[in-house]
């Protein structure tokens, strides 16, 4: 969902050869006719724009796209997307999350890659409140987090023995069109377009939403100015806002819906606001769209997009 969007700005600065690498994987838990039509409609949006069927933990498969395009610039965003699905397959994570990871790093090491950005996560902070900056103390809690920061901190030792550039991305909650259905927002809202009930884990929990073009925005920055090297930068819309209030917004913008408040759920750490001065500082990095806005903004494409609007659904 990210990846089109960063591959559509790239592109657009007419500067840049880019070339994609996606396995397309459902990950054992999204729908295969959501997936197909999310897929189609990314790849529209950035013309059709070659793409390499691989899976990044074959060496040999990384490798081979390695050599033949020649990259100055690695982008790694390829992961398992949130914790819950580390939590359902553990193993399949760490083999895409670290064994993958590393074959990237060795690809790109071989063959003379410039930079590498790393798609991290607020995760690695843990339990944080608002307005963590980048040097806090990291003690994620699970799986998913823990081998975030373990990629951060492999990143950041190939580079100091290979000289090769590297920067770290810490997003938040990203969320926003082309998006799939089983993630906090996506869920909140079609649960309120079908008039059903809005499950909110933790009434006082907070969460730093990013709407998807302000993310984008902060990555293609990272990759192509040469001020940002080797740095770590949280890109997020540095503002907190409770379950309970995104369920509200969301109930007000669809017109129905309802809200049922539930315990927090233990298996995620408690979050607040990402402190973002460094990213306006090195990035020039400036999110525009606040969470109202970007709510509306979503609404409004889930309201036309056809996978969710047939009959029934």
């Amino acid at each position: 969902m990210i990846g089109h969007n960063v591959v559509q700005r790239l592109v657009a600065q007419g500067q840049h050869t880019v070339s994609i690498l996606d396995n397309k994987t459902n990950y054992g838990i999204i729908p295969q006719a959501e997936l197909t039509y999310l897929m189609a409609e990314r790849r529209a949006k950035i013309n059709n724009h070659p793409c390499w069927l691989r899976s990044i933990e074959n060496a040999n498969s990384v490798d081979r796209v390695i050599i033949t395009q020649r990259p100055e610039v690695v982008v790694h965003m390829a992961s398992f997307p949130r914790q819950k699905v580390v939590n359902t397959d553990p193993a399949a994570g760490a083999d895409i999350m670290m064994r993958g990871l590393i074959n990237l790093l060795e690809s790109a090491k071989s063959h003379g890659v410039r930079r590498f950005v790393y798609i991290s996560s607020s995760m690695v902070y843990g339990d944080f409140k608002d307005q963590v900056r980048e040097d806090a103390p990291c003690n994620p809690q699970g799986q998913y987090g823990i081998m975030k920061l373990a990629g951060e901190w492999l990143v950041k030792d190939y580079a100091r023995r290979t000289g090769m550039e590297y920067v770290i991305i810490r997003p938040s909650a990203v969320y926003g069109p082309l998006d799939v259905e089983d993630r906090v927002v996506a869920k909140f809202m079609l649960t309120a377009m079908r008039d059903g009930a809005l499950k909110v884990n933790g009434s006082e929990e907070t969460l730093d939403f990013t709407y998807v073009d302000d993310a984008a925005d902060g990555i293609v920055a990272a990759a192509t100015l040469s001020v940002a090297k080797n740095r770590t930068y949280n890109i997020t819309k540095s503002h907190s806002v409770s379950l309970l209030q995104a369920a509200e917004m969301i109930v007000k913008i669809v017109g129905k819906g309802r809200i049922e408040v539930h315990d927090r759920d233990a298996d995620f750490p408690s979050r607040g606001s990402l402190d973002i001065t460094a990213a306006r500082r090195y990035l020039d990095f400036d999110p525009q769209v606040d969470v109202e806005e970007g709510f509306q903004r979503y609404y409004q494409w889930l309201s036309t997009a056809s996978y969710w609007s047939k009959p029934g659904d």
